[in-house]
């Protein structure tokens, strides 16, 4: 909502601005995509939307694409969302590892970025119960974020260790915010890669009204019955907000990788698009002169 006057400026409509080419030729939609694929094939993305936006959707998810898409019949919140999708993904590739993308961020250095993901997959193979976070190193005390506290290191030692998760701080204080910061607390990018069993035991801890409620469907995932049954369960369901629900409650289920060299920004607020864009290259889509992205092996 904060940024339909932007959006409208832009596309000339009510479009959400996943489907508006905000920063640069591209939607933010088209970019996420474009980030992904550089770990997971595009036969094997699928992307969660709305009915209420299908005008905007459909035209450049047609044809092939139409297969991936996961269908939500209104907005309940993130944690539907993403449960309907992994009881889709469980269906065809129960234990699989999956990362999961927020489609209206702005990352200066996908390579780079894609690159910590990887290595968050290969961590799933010593602690495949843990749902692994990327955590933002903060280049300011952002109080309209959410922040993760780290514990204790599983894999590795210094800056870049995969630590587990103490606690959540949503939206803080600012003065709290600079502590955390100072602390060496990290921004909740929302990008997590874990097991589908992993985040479906999560989903089932925390919420256990919501993952219950989708056992009635389950039998109709991938059928010709299944938009009807979805439909059904959607017109009774309470909004739940996965960060704040699944997350907040779940800090022994969670570890967190800190992201360096890699500027990145959650692209809800007018400020901070219109901050992302001063910063960047119109003809590259680079960070400009002075804000080198650091590489990370993967």
């Amino acid at each position: 909502m904060r940024l339909r006057p932007l959006t409208q400026r832009i596309a000339g409509d009510e479009r959400p601005k996943q489907f508006c080419p905000i920063l640069g030729p591209e939607t933010l939609l088209d970019q996420t995509r474009r980030r992904t694929a550089l770990a997971v094939s595009a036969a094997r993305t699928l992307m969660v939307v709305t009915r209420t936006h299908e005008r905007f959707y459909a035209p450049v998810l047609a044809g092939p694409l139409s297969n991936t898409l996961v269908v939500q019949p209104e907005n309940r919140g993130t944690a539907p969302a993403i449960l309907y999708a992994l009881l889709r993904l469980a269906s065809v590739a129960a234990t699989d590892p999956v990362a999961i993308f927020p489609s209206d961020h702005y990352v200066s250095d996908d390579a780079a970025f894609m690159a910590y993901v990887e290595s968050a997959f290969s961590a799933l193979r010593a602690s495949p119960e843990l749902v692994n976070l990327l955590g933002i190193a903060p280049d300011r005390p952002e109080a309209e974020y959410g922040w993760i506290e780290p514990a204790e290191p599983i894999v590795g030692e210094g800056p870049g260790a995969m630590c587990r998760v103490r606690r959540f701080w949503e939206k803080p204080s600012a003065l709290l915010a600079q502590r955390l910061r100072d602390e060496g607390c990290l921004w909740n990018s929302f990008v997590m890669v874990a097991r589908v069993p992993a985040i479906l035991a999560m989903i089932n801890r925390a919420v256990p009204d919501l993952y219950n409620a989708f056992a009635p469907v389950r039998p109709f995932i991938t059928t010709n019955d299944e938009e009807q049954a979805i439909r059904s369960l959607y017109s009774r369901l309470p909004s739940t907000d996965f960060s704040r629900q699944v997350l907040a409650a779940s800090p022994v289920s969670l570890a967190v990788l800190p992201v360096r060299g890699v500027r990145w920004n959650d692209l809800g607020d007018p400020h901070r698009v219109l901050a992302t864009q001063r910063q960047m290259d119109w003809r590259t889509g680079a960070p400009r002169d002075g804000q080198v992205p650091a590489g990370l092996s993967a």
